[in-house]
């Protein structure tokens, strides 16, 4: 089909003299993961929230599947599934119960014991859910979002809490979810997850998007050139000595980083610059490399190094 799994145009949402949401427009598409990013109180959950039709929006338009997500719930409900971060299953019910009752609630579900066996849950289904460590209770829920075979996820930080093995095989089904033409959304904070997993990202900030389009698209190139030594190294005559468009900068005690204009990045002749200069400075460059730009980079860029509450 050619309609969107999501598409989000203009959308507002207030919480009385609060803007979460201030004007926010993006596309998820199907058979694809778009991982929506943003720090604390950007106004990712309000957004999620409003296209899983837990949430009215206060202006602009949302569908889901070409859907209303809340004049068409009822149509919906069958067609996605939904991963919240926490909460959703009573304390008392077993895993293996809890999985069963949410198979049977879906006409084609995926058989309950095969999702158990490939998440690791197998040797805890009959432990309540309240005795399930925070990783098993991820996995749970992640299980439960995709036993019906839906058509379109929302994941909430998917794979918060869980040890590198679980994380893995997290991805590996956020994969195949993929490849069997579902629309993935998730949000994380795990740059190096979403940069991984995401085909598409999109960068919120504020309530309103600060950057969107393909992953590499983000991340192309902005390569740097890096290395340490000590501080207090006089970069503007390091700077004079570079082709011109390069810059270099302090970034902690003695931690230089050499950047560029040419979008390919630094070339071999920039490094020998680089070196030549610190050895007639006698400076002795260490760990030099090239850094590739990463999403984690793009993301602190676009929203800052600040902490927020």
């Amino acid at each position: 089909m050619d309609t969107p799994a999501v598409e989000v145009t203009d959308l507002v949402k207030r919480y009385g003299d609060v803007t979460a949401v201030a004007g926010l427009s993006f596309t998820a598409a199907r058979g694809a993961v778009t991982a929506l990013l943003g720090p604390n109180g950007a106004g990712k959950t309000s957004t999620i929230e409003i296209c899983e039709g837990f949430r009215r929006a206060d202006a602009g338009r949302v569908r889901v599947l070409g859907l209303d997500p809340v004049r068409d719930s009822r149509a919906l409900k069958p067609r996605v599934g939904v991963m919240p971060q926490s909460g959703g299953v009573p304390t008392g019910v077993r895993a293996g119960e809890w999985l069963r009752l949410m198979a049977a609630l879906h006409a084609r579900p995926v058989p309950p014991e095969a999702l158990l066996e490939r998440l690791g849950l197998s040797a805890v289904e009959r432990t309540p859910f309240r005795r399930l460590s925070g990783g098993q209770q991820q996995r749970l829920s992640l299980a439960a979002a995709v036993i019906g075979r839906p058509e379109l996820v929302f994941l909430d930080e998917p794979t918060a809490g869980l040890d590198p093995q679980a994380r893995m095989a997290t991805w590996e089904l956020i994969g195949d979810l993929r490849a069997a033409g579902v629309g993935v959304v998730l949000t994380t904070h795990y740059m190096e997850e979403a940069e991984r997993l995401s085909d598409h990202v999109v960068i919120i900030d504020h309530g309103r998007v600060v950057a969107d389009g393909p992953t590499s698209d983000l991340t192309r190139g902005g390569q740097e050139l890096r290395f340490r030594t000590r501080t207090g190294l006089d970069v503007s005559a390091l700077a004079a000595a570079l082709p011109a468009g390069c810059a270099v900068a302090e970034h902690g005690a003695g931690h230089y980083t050499v950047t560029c204009a040419d979008p390919a990045g630094p070339s071999p002749g920039l490094v020998a610059t680089v070196t030549t200069w610190c050895a007639a400075h006698d400076v002795i460059p260490e760990d030099l490399r090239v850094h590739r730009r990463t999403l984690e980079d793009v993301f602190l860029e676009l929203t800052g190094r600040d902490l927020r509450n």
